[in-house]
C-alpha cells in the first residue's frame, strides 16, 4: 500500500506502513536465528535468478549484456564497512522491485504473518522468493542498496535503497549490468561481515555447493561440485573418496558409499558414505549424526534432528530434496512427516544396499561388521520400523562354524533341519568357554547349531529381536527348553527311585540357592549344569545391571539344577551322602559353584577356593 508518492515518474519515494516496524521485527528477529544466515539467503536468491536467466537463454533470441557469465560476485570493504553480492541473473523491472522488495511494504504485519501461515499449509517452499530472503539483510544493515537491469533490452537502469525503517526510493541510474546488485551497508554492531575470511568461511558452510561460480573478492570460493546430483557414471572413486573427506572432514577412506535418487514418495538425491573407522571404539565420546540436509544445493542443516535414527549416525554424507517445505528462513521443517519420508526412504535403501555388500563380499562386510556392529544392534533395539532388516545384518559364529567364520541369520534357517522351529543361542564371553561347559552337550549329540553371542549387549538385543523370521529366538540355557529323544545316552542310569532322592538331598542342602534339582536329557559328559528359568535373568543381565547400578545390591540368582543321573560323580555322591553326608555335602557345594562358574553367576570364589582345598585334603586322607 502506497502512502505517497514524491518526485518524478522516473524516481519514486514510497513510506511504509505504519506497523511495519513489527512486520521487520518478525522478519529479522523471529524468523532468523543466527544473523549469518543473511549471506545464505542472498547467495541462494543469486543463485535462483542465474537459474532463471540460463532456462529463459534457451528461449529468447535477445538478451541484455548477453556476454556476461552466469557468476555471483562478492566483494567484502572493512574500511567502507560494506557486503557487496552481484549476480548476472535476470534482474528486474521497476514493477518487479516493487512487487518483490515491497511485500513487506504493501502487505500489512498481520497479513504478512497471515500470508506466512498459508504458505505452510501448502506445504510450498519459499526458497527462490527474492523478497523473502532479501529482507534478511536488514537484521545487519543500516541501509540497503539494490542495483538491477532486466534481462530485457528495453529494461531500466535502477536503484532500489532503503534503510528497512521509514521506506523505499527507486532511482533512475546508468551503466547497470544485467542481473542484481546489492550493497549491504553494515552497522557498526555487524562489521565482522566486512571482512573476507568470515563471509568465507559462511559462503564454504552453506553455499559450497551452488552450481554457479562464487568469487569473493576475485577468488572463487565453491570448488567443489554438488556431486550428488550427477550421476554415477560421470564420478570417478577418487571424486567420491576427496568428496568424501571434505565433507566429513575425515582422514580415513569410505568403506562403502551408496549413490542413488528416488522421485518417489519423495524427491531426493543422497550420497551415504560408511567410514572405515568408529571414533567411539577410541574412546571420542558418542558420533554426531554426519549426514546434512540441503535444499537445491544449499545447506539447511548439517545436523538435522531426526533426519536419521540415531543409531544410523555413523553414517556421512548428504541427502538433498527440493520437494523439503521450510518455514521462512529455511531454519527449520515446517512438517515433520516429510522428514519422516527421508529418514524411511533413505534408510530402507541403506539397509537393502548394504545387505547386497555383505552378500556379494563378506571378507569386506565381516572387516565393516567388526568395527560398526554396535550400531547396527543398537538398530535392532531402537528402531522397530527396520528391526527385521538390521536383524538380517548381524554376524555371529556358531557351533558349527570355524572359529572367526561369521555367517546370518538366514544362514542359519537354510542349513537348520526340517522340524526345527527355534533358533537356539547361547550367550558366552568365549568360544571356549562354550564348547567347555555343559550346555552345548545335548545339541552337539542332536546335530542341531547353536549360535554364539560374545558381546555384553548381546542379551538385551535378543530380549528385542525375540524372534527372526516368525521363529523364536532360545537360549540353550533355559530350563525350558524342550528336546527330542533321538539320542540315544551311553551309560546306565541311577533308578528312578534313586534320582528322586539324590535330587532330594542336593536341593534340601542348597536351599534358597536353588530352585529346582531334577534330572535330564540335556547333559552328556557333565554331571550337573544350572539353568535359567523362564523369565529369569541371565548372567550378562546381571552384569549390565551391576554396571548400570554399581551402588545397589544385585537381584538374588535365580537358577535350576540339572543332574546327569549317568555320570559317576552322581552315581557316587548318591553312595557317599549316606556313608559320610558331610563329604557328600561338600561335593554337592563343589559341583553347584562350579556349575555358577560356567555360567557366568558366581560372584565370590573365595569358597570354591576353599573348598576345593578341603575335597583334596579328603582325597588324599589315608584311612
Amino acid at each position: 500500500m502506497v502512502i505517497g508518492l514524491t518526485m518524478s515518474d522516473k524516481n519514486e519515494k514510497r513510506e511504509f506502513q505504519a506497523d511495519v516496524s513489527q512486520v521487520l521485527d518478525i522478519v529479522t528477529n523471529s524468523l532468523y536465528t543466527d544473523k549469518e544466515i543473511f549471506v545464505r539467503e542472498l547467495v541462494s536468491n543469486a543463485s535462483d535468478a542465474l537459474e532463471k536467466l540460463r532456462h529463459l537463454q534457451l528461449t529468447e533470441k535477445e538478451v541484455f549484456d548477453d556476454n556476461l557469465s552466469l557468476e555471483i560476485h562478492i566483494t567484502t570493504n572493512e574500511e567502507d564497512k560494506t557486503f557487496t553480492i552481484a549476480d548476472y541473473g535476470i534482474g528486474m523491472t521497476r514493477d518487479e522491485l516493487h512487487q518483490n522488495l515491497g511485500t513487506i511494504a504493501h502487505s500489512g504485519s498481520k497479513q504478512f504473518v497471515k500470508a506466512l501461515e498459508e504458505q505452510a499449509k501448502k506445504e510450498s517452499a519459499l526458497i527462490g522468493q527474492f523478497g523473502v530472503g532479501f529482507y534478511s539483510a536488514f537484521m545487519v544493515a543500516s541501509e540497503v542498496v539494490v542495483h538491477t537491469h532486466s534481462w530485457k533490452l528495453d529494461g531500466e537502469h535502477l536503484v532500489w535503497t532503503s534503510d528497512g525503517r521509514t521506506g523505499y526510493e527507486i532511482e533512475e541510474s546508468q551503466g547497470e549490468r544485467r542481473g542484481t546488485k546489492i550493497v549491504v551497508k553494515l552497522t557498526e554492531e555487524y562489521e565482522e561481515y566486512a571482512k573476507e575470511d568470515r563471509i568465507k568461511g559462511i559462503i564454504e558452510n552453506y553455499s559450497a555447493f551452488v552450481a554457479f561460480p562464487i568469487l569473493l573478492n576475485g577468488e572463487r570460493i565453491n570448488k567443489v561440485e554438488a556431486i550428488w546430483r550427477k550421476q554415477k557414471s560421470e564420478v570417478s572413486d577418487e571424486e567420491y573418496t576427496e568428496f568424501y573427506k571434505f565433507t566429513s572432514k575425515a582422514f580415513d577412506e569410505p568403506q562403502y558409499r551408496m549413490h542413488f535418487s528416488s522421485d518417489t514418495p519423495i524427491e531426493l538425491n543422497a550420497l551415504i558414505y560408511a567410514p572405515s573407522e568408529n571414533t567411539e571404539l577410541f574412546g571420542f565420546g558418542q558420533m554426531e549424526a554426519g549426514v546434512s540436509l540441503y535444499c537445491k544445493n544449499v545447506l539447511i542443516d548439517d545436523k538435522p534432528d531426526g533426519l536419521l535414527p540415531e543409531w544410523a549416525r555413523f553414517l556421512r554424507g548428504v541427502i538433498d530434496s527440493s520437494d523439503i517445505p521450510l518455514n521462512i528462513s529455511r531454519e527449520s521443517m515446517q512438517d515433520s512427516r516429510l522428514v519422516q519420508k527421508l529418514n524411511k526412504v533413505v534408510i530402507k535403501k541403506f539397509l537393502k544396499f548394504l545387505d547386497g555388500e555383505a552378500k556379494s563380499d563378506p571378507e569386506k562386510y565381516g572387516k565393516f561388521y567388526e568395527k560398526f556392529s554396535r550400531f547396527l544392534k543398537e538398530g535392532v533395539v531402537t528402531d522397530f520400523a527396520n528391526r527385521d532388516n538390521i536383524a538380517k545384518l548381524l554376524r555371529f559364529e556358531t557351533s558349527m562354524t570355524e572359529p572367526k567364520e561369521n555367517i546370518g541369520f538366514e544362514d542359519y534357517l537354510a542349513r537348520a533341519k526340517e522340524d526345527q522351529d527355534k533358533i537356539y543361542y547361547l550367550i558366552t564371553p568365549d568360544r571356549k568357554t562354550a564348547e567347555a561347559g555343559p550346555y552345548l552337550e545335548a545339541f552337539k549329540a542332536r546335530g542341531i547349531e547353536v549360535i554364539y553371542f560374545y558381546d555384553a549387549v548381546d542379551d538385551y538385543l535378543i530380549q528385542n529381536l525375540a524372534q527372526f523370521q516368525e521363529k523364536n529366538l532360545v537360549s540353550i540355557d533355559r530350563a525350558d527348553v524342550e528336546l527330542d529323544d533321538s539320542v540315544e545316552l551311553e551309560g546306565e542310569s541311577l533308578p528312578e527311585a534313586d534320582i528322586e532322592t539324590i535330587c532330594s538331598f542336593m536341593k534340601d542342602h542348597f536351599g534358597d540357592r536353588v530352585k529346582k534339582v531334577a534330572a535330564g536329557k540335556r547333559l552328556i559328559d557333565s554331571p550337573v549344569a544350572v539353568l535359567t528359568p523362564d523369565q529369569g535373568m541371565s548372567a550378562q543381565m546381571r552384569q549390565m545391571m551391576k554396571a548400570m547400578n554399581p551402588d545397589e545390591a544385585a537381584p538374588p540368582i535365580d537358577v535350576e539344577m540339572e543332574i546327569n543321573p549317568r555320570h559317576p560323580l552322581i552315581k557316587q555322591l548318591f553312595e557317599t551322602k549316606g556313608d559320610n553326608p558331610d563329604l557328600a555335602q561338600l561335593v554337592a557345594d563343589q559341583l553347584l559353584d562350579g556349575a555358577l562358574l560356567t555360567a557366568g553367576l558366581l560372584e565370590d570364589r573365595k569358597d570354591l577356593i576353599s573348598r576345593n582345598i578341603a575335597l583334596m585334603e579328603a582325597a588324599l586322607k589315608k584311612d
